[in-house]
């Protein structure tokens, strides 16, 4: 039976109603990391692996979730004066909801059943699918049309400032509007995008180094700041600089060489990762994966010592991939301190990466990794059963 076919068996069987059901898709970011907050450049595909949503409406004005992951409801009433977010699962459903209301939209209530797939604190944005399928959801429960693009800035609206997360726009956006095939490049200031075809030959492989520190978000709060603080030094030289993308390689070097140390290097990766994307989105064009590949190299080193977001487990998954026939380039992807490293692997040699990869993680670390093969997939949608 198909997962749309399961969860809408499951719906009737908690709610008594027939749903229809909606699926966003998690990311992986194949270059251009920490560059979205500062209005630069990215290089995300959707991935297989997605957020589900079950929905039929109710009469009364109530949203009542329910997780198929861990057998747990909330309820929400959307007429509540003051919401306020709980700290719960839930706060990225309702949250949604929140700003689809003081956006103009007037919402149906709707029982909802949400069953997740992407992996989560993995670095592939399963915060960002839940959203876009909630709010995508909720819109075409409520008879509203579905822009995508606002969709993706409500979406990182919700997590700004409902559930407190000060994240980009890029995990929505994709979520939004990735394609089969497709890698996007996004402008993050303007929101104009390209897509890129990806080469047949190649393996999107993601490698779970199954950790996470717990510094991460502090952190994650902290590399913004310090590219804040860089940004207001440079605009006494540079008056036309109002984020990162603003700056060039010899602008830093010459008006930032006063900067303290960290904040100069968190600049130069930023700045640095920006001309990275721009090259890799021509090496895409002319189907020149090698390139792309050195590329993701290069970002991977900078992540690790310019804006020292990586880890021992990061690295040496990535060195273990620079060992093996087949792979064209490698690198950590996501807000760092664990989570995932992306691979971009001839397809042939598929089963000997994920053998010499996980044989060598496990040696190095003892812990055994999850490995992911996907291919890049659509945006969020309907997804129509028989």
């Amino acid at each position: 039976m198909s997962q749309a076919a399961e969860l809408r068996k499951r719906f009737e069987a908690a709610f008594g109603d027939q749903a229809r059901i909606y699926r966003a898709p998690g990311r992986v970011n194949l270059i251009g990391e920490h560059t979205d907050y500062n209005d630069g450049f990215v290089m995300p595909a959707a991935i297989d692996f997605a957020t589900w949503m079950a929905i039929s409406p109710r009469q009364d004005r109530k949203l009542v979730v329910r997780s198929e992951n861990i057998s747990e409801s909330a309820e929400f009433d959307l007429d509540e004066p003051e919401p306020r977010a709980r700290r719960h699962w839930s706060d990225y459903v309702f949250g949604v909801a929140v700003e689809l209301e003081q956006a103009g939209n007037r919402l149906r209530g709707a029982n909802m059943l949400v069953y997740g797939e992407v992996p989560i604190g993995a670095g592939l944005s399963s915060s960002a699918a839940i959203e876009v399928a909630s709010g995508y959801a909720l819109l075409e429960n409520s008879g509203l049309p579905v822009d995508r693009i606002g969709l993706a800035k409500l979406c990182q609206r919700a997590e700004n400032e409902f559930v407190g997360m000060r994240c980009g726009i890029m995990d929505q956006f994709i979520s939004c509007c990735g394609r089969a095939d497709r890698a996007l490049m996004l402008d993050c200031r303007s929101l104009d995008y390209r897509l890129l075809p990806l080469p047949q030959h190649i393996s999107l492989v993601i490698c779970n180094t199954m950790v996470k520190h717990q510094l991460a978000g502090g952190e994650y709060n902290k590399r913004r700041a310090e590219c804040e603080a860089g940004v207001h030094h440079l605009a006494q030289s540079l008056p036309q600089v109002r984020a990162l993308r603003d700056v060039t390689l010899a602008d830093l070097e010459r008006y930032g060489r006063d900067l303290p140390d960290v904040v100069y290097r968190r600049c130069r990766h930023v700045v640095s990762e920006d001309d990275r994307v721009i090259e890799a989105a021509r090496a895409l064009e002319r189907s020149d994966v090698a390139q792309f590949g050195r590329l993701m190299g290069e970002s991977h080193r900078s992540l690790r010592d310019d804006y020292e977001v990586s880890c021992a487990e990061l690295d040496l998954m990535v060195e273990l991939a620079g060992r093996v026939d087949g792979v064209f380039g490698a690198r950590m992807t996501g807000g760092g301190f664990g989570g995932c490293t992306i691979n971009l692997v001839a397809s042939d040699r598929v089963e000997d990466f994920k053998r010499a990869v996980a044989a060598g993680y496990e040696r190095g670390t003892g812990r055994a990794p999850q490995i992911y093969i996907s291919t890049a997939a659509e945006g969020a949608g309907e997804v129509v059963t028989g």
